[in-house]
């Protein structure tokens, strides 16, 4: 999935924020010059109980509490995936980023309501080396996450 391509076919607004080559959220924000609070981690995880692949967007200074994510989807014992099991789902990606449209990859999107106060939110494209920023009323819109309180401040 082109991520850009995607957003351009919903006709959804967005900023092309080019960087240096990033590790991960943390530094994009730093890189783009943004509140690690606006830009949203993507992270994959495995759920037990249904067998299933999530997308789970935190805040970029945020960790995840697999407790609050495993009650939020009915008691599924969770897990981190790994690199490969991202790169096997998202073949069309530079290794290691994970768009925030787990729809499009057949997997639950779920995002941590702090990014729902957020006018806008920034996201990794394809690569390590932009992000876009869009509304976050548009994303809300088009993915539909399961929204919840699950980030933890590091």
């Amino acid at each position: 999935m082109d991520l850009k391509q995607f957003l351009d076919a919903q006709n959804i607004a967005y900023t092309v924020l080019p960087h240096s080559w990033s590790r991960g959220a943390a530094d994009v924000a730093t890189a783009v010059h943004t509140l690690p609070q606006q830009v949203a981690k993507t992270v994959m995880l495995h759920a037990n109980h249904s067998f299933r692949d999530l997308v789970a967007l935190v805040p970029a200074d945020a960790k995840i509490d697999f407790e609050k994510v495993s009650h939020m989807i009915g008691g599924a014992e969770i897990r981190l995936a790994t690199e490969q099991d991202v790169a096997v789902r998202c073949p069309d990606c530079e290794r290691g980023v994970l768009p925030p449209f787990g729809s499009q990859y057949g997997m639950l999107t779920i995002a941590d309501e702090s990014l729902a106060s957020q006018e806008e939110i920034v996201i990794e494209s394809n690569t390590r080396s932009e992000a876009l920023q869009l509304r976050w009323e548009d994303f809300r819109r088009l993915e539909n996450p399961l929204v919840g309180r699950f980030a933890i401040r590091e």
